[in-house]
């Protein structure tokens, strides 16, 4: 990682839209904004989405059952000085710089009806790729008069993947996982197993899995298990 101040400073690119964000880089880029020194250390958040199951008979508690990943999640906290003292530039306030700041991140921009989609580099690396979704600034120095002379900024980040690649990254239809589906008026369970697995003709071992009596009426609103099934046709 690179030391503070000394190597490439982390920049924050904009784009107006997420294609450019893919592959774009700083001549691409609708605005960027260079950080005055770089964050001495960030927070890495990824989740997981469980449903619980009924709980069995004889079994001491709920099943949870996998439903996904929800977005991964960046927090960085950004220093600003107007002192000198960090980069031998004094300024009359960091008000500009945090505005600037705050325009790159979360001003809404009336060409794309939305914020920018953003991209965090350091240096050659790709730190991070999503949309800033909180803001705290706190301001710790002061001018006689009131004004502020430094701020520690958090941001968070959300990675904003488009949906069709976060669903084969999750490789959702695998047969190998559990899925757990609320059923609408109109479904059947073939379909679902279509759905679920690429093949209707599961929907026996899904009826028995969910003690169906008859797997031709399925309740709207009801929440019914596909577990993983083998090649052999038997759920495991």
């Amino acid at each position: 990682m690179a030391e503070s101040g000394n190597l490439e400073k982390m920049l924050i690119l904009g784009f107006a839209d997420s294609k450019k964000a893919e592959t774009g880089g700083k001549k691409e880029a609708v605005n960027s904004f260079e950080a005055l020194i770089n964050p001495e250390n960030y927070t890495q958040e990824i989740k997981h989405k469980f449903a619980e199951s009924d709980q069995g008979h004889g079994t001491s508690g709920k099943q949870l059952k996998y439903q996904g990943t929800e977005p991964e999640e960046m927090s960085f906290e950004f220093l600003f000085d107007n002192t000198g003292i960090i980069d031998g530039k004094p300024r009359d306030s960091i008000v500009d710089d945090i505005k600037k700041f705050k325009e790159v991140l979360i001003d809404y921009k009336g060409d794309a009806h939305e914020p920018r989609h953003l991209k965090l580099v350091w240096g050659e690396n790709l730190i991070f790729k999503g949309r800033a979704v909180e803001i705290a600034i706190t301001y710790k120095m002061f001018k006689s008069d009131g004004t502020p002379t430094r701020a520690v900024v958090k941001v968070k980040f959300k990675s904003s993947i488009e949906e069709q690649k976060r669903a084969a990254k999750e490789n959702k239809s695998s047969p190998d996982l559990t899925h757990v589906r609320r059923v609408k008026l109109g479904d059947t369970l073939p379909q679902l197993c279509f759905d679920v697995y690429g093949d209707p003709r599961y929907y026996l071992q899904v009826a028995d899995a969910n003690a169906l009596n008859d797997f031709r009426l399925l309740p709207p609103g009801a929440n019914l298990v596909f577990p993983p099934i083998d090649k052999s046709g038997k759920s495991a």
